[in-house]
């Protein structure tokens, strides 16, 4: 089983059940993980015998675009897209972080993990 990551992808983006929320927009954090079986030799160093991440982050960034008023809707079509690009995923990890949420307290970021 080979597990790829991307840890932390930055963005900018309008998701939020409020209509200020989607005016204003907030600072998200993505992290994705998918693991999957690899028929491939590996010291082949063929990049078409992987989950290339830097694919993976043109998905995340594609759906961030895309406002939404629930993140687990945002999570989970990232996850969606991803198992259709790569059908050979087993499985699919996304959690999304809204950083600094627009709730009476101090709250560093509410968050929501979808696996598929």
């Amino acid at each position: 089983m080979i597990t790829i990551a991307i840890d932390g992808a930055g963005f900018f983006a309008y998701h939020g059940f409020y209509p200020q929320e989607q005016l204003l927009g907030a600072k998200f954090i993505v992290d994705v993980e998918v693991a999957f079986e690899s028929a491939a030799d590996m010291k082949q160093d063929n990049i078409s015998d992987t989950v290339n991440y830097e694919e993976i982050y043109h998905v995340v960034s594609a759906q961030m675009k895309h406002t939404r008023k629930l993140i687990e809707a945002v999570a989970q079509s990232i996850a969606e897209d991803l198992k259709a690009k790569y059908p050979y995923i087993n499985s699919v990890k996304v959690t999304l972080k809204k950083m600094h949420p627009p709730l009476p307290g101090k709250v560093d970021y509410t968050a929501v993990t979808v696996v598929l």
